[in-house]
Formats: structure tokens, sequence, C-alpha cells
């Protein structure tokens, strides 16, 4: 007895169709300028499409250059800034590049195999520390003046400022969780408490800081304060979004008690 097949979904054959790529050219012909332009915008869509990593540096640099016009940074800064995220972004993809040909010539381990994706992937660390470092200088002399003098009416403010800033924005976590109805005070739930203090704790000593070395104890404060919501969500406590309304919450909150009461 035969079986008639039922007709496919146009959208199954859509998904199970193989992405369109550009055709390649004939044997024994060079590739036309646009074709090779296609191939190379081609891999720059696979990579963005399929490597996190690079996704993430395509959104620093955005929030770079965002904050670079914002600043008012000079030209010669701006072409510092250009150099340094275009050396993090090639690095990326050529250690992406590296690992997909190790991948297809070997189909088991081999230490030399591994030894060369350490090494791209330390080249692309390099790159990232040098980006940092260079946006870390720029950043310093562009914006360091500027939030000094914002802040020098707030730097006598005593510690009584903090302290209510800090309680303010418990009290506000704790609320927010109790209508939300999840989590408790002290463990998971809408924010994240942890960041929440975190983040209020940076904006704290940002404001309260000296004059002198400002800008690096408020950096180093910050990179702290991510540290401790990136422990969060990678123990699985809280979600991504938790962890952003929570900081958001405590840095928003503390700011504007020191410039009500500051």
């Amino acid at each position: 007895m035969s079986v008639t097949p039922l007709p496919r979904d146009p959208e199954d054959e859509q998904r199970d169709r193989p992405p369109r790529r550009s055709s390649a050219p004939a044997p024994g012909r060079a590739p036309s300028l646009i074709e090779s332009f296609n191939y190379a915008f081609e891999g720059i869509i696979h990579v963005l499409r399929t490597q996190r990593n690079l996704r993430l540096h395509f959104l620093a640099a955005v929030l770079v250059f965002g904050a670079a016009i914002a600043v008012g940074v000079t030209r010669l800064q701006l072409i510092a800034l250009v150099l340094a995220i275009a050396f993090v972004l090639v690095a990326e993809m050529l250690n992406t590049a590296i690992e997909g040909v190790i991948d297809v010539s070997t189909t088991s381990f081999d230490p030399n195999a591994k030894l060369a994706k350490d090494i791209a992937a330390g080249a692309v660390l390099i790159a990232s520390i040098t980006a940092i470092a260079i946006g870390f200088l720029v950043f310093q002399s562009a914006v360091g003046q500027r939030a000094t003098n914002a802040l020098d009416r707030v730097r006598e403010a005593p510690a009584d400022i903090t302290l209510v800033a800090l309680v303010l924005v418990v009290l506000i976590v704790i609320a927010t969780k109790a209508w939300t109805g999840r989590g408790t005070p002290l463990r998971g739930g809408l924010p994240s408490g942890h960041a929440a203090l975190a983040f209020a704790g940076w904006v704290a000593v940002t404001y309260l800081v000296g004059d002198h070395h400002r800008f690096v104890v408020s950096g180093l404060t910050l990179i702290m304060a991510v540290l401790v919501a990136q422990t969060r969500v990678e123990s699985g406590i809280h979600s991504s979004l938790e962890v952003v309304y929570g900081g958001a919450l405590g840095a928003i909150v503390t700011l504007v008690v020191f410039q009500l009461i500051g």
C-alpha cells in the first residue's frame, strides 16, 4: 500500500535551505572587485553571526565611539581609538580563521593544534589590553578635568550622604522584589541587590574621592562593580536583565541623592 507524502511546509524548506553565498568565480578566473568585497563582507557577517566575542567587541566599539563623541575627543585621540578598535577586531577575526582551519585539518587532539589556538587567543588578549590602555589614556585626558570640575562642589560631602544613598538603594531593592514576588532580599529575583549596592558604591566613591587620581580610583571601583555583577550571572542566581537593572538602579539612586543633598 503506497502512502502519499504530505506536502512540506514552505517555512521548513526555507529553513533547511543552505545560506545564500556569492557564487565562486570560474576556475582560472580571478574574482572581480565587487566579488572580492562581497567575500570580505560575507566573512565579517559570518563571524558576527557565529562568534559571541566579536559581537561583544563590536558593541564595545559602538559605545566607545559614542562616548568619544560625547566628551569631544581631539582628532588624534579619535585616530588612536580607531586604530585600537581595528586592532582588536582584526585579531579576533584572525583568531577565528585560525581555529576554523585547525578544526578542518585535524580530526583528533593534537598538542600543536592546541598550541596554535592558544597563541592566536593570546594575540587577541594582547590587542584587547592595548585597546583598554589606549582608551584609558584618551578618556582620562578628555574626561578627567571635566569630571573634576563637576564634582568639586561635593568633594567634602559627609559620609552620611553615602549611608543615606546605600540605605535607600536597599529599601528600593527590597520593595521591588516584594512587588514582583520573585527572589528573596539576599538571593535571586528582580533586581540584583548585590549589583545595585556595587554600582551604588562606585558612584559614591567617584563623588567622595579627592582630585588626586580620581579617574583611576573610579575606574577601579567600576571594574569591581562589574565583576560583582558578573559573578551573580555566572553563578546562576540572577539573569543578565536582573543584574543590569540592579546596577542601573543603584547608580541612578546614588547619583540623585548626591545631587540633591550634596
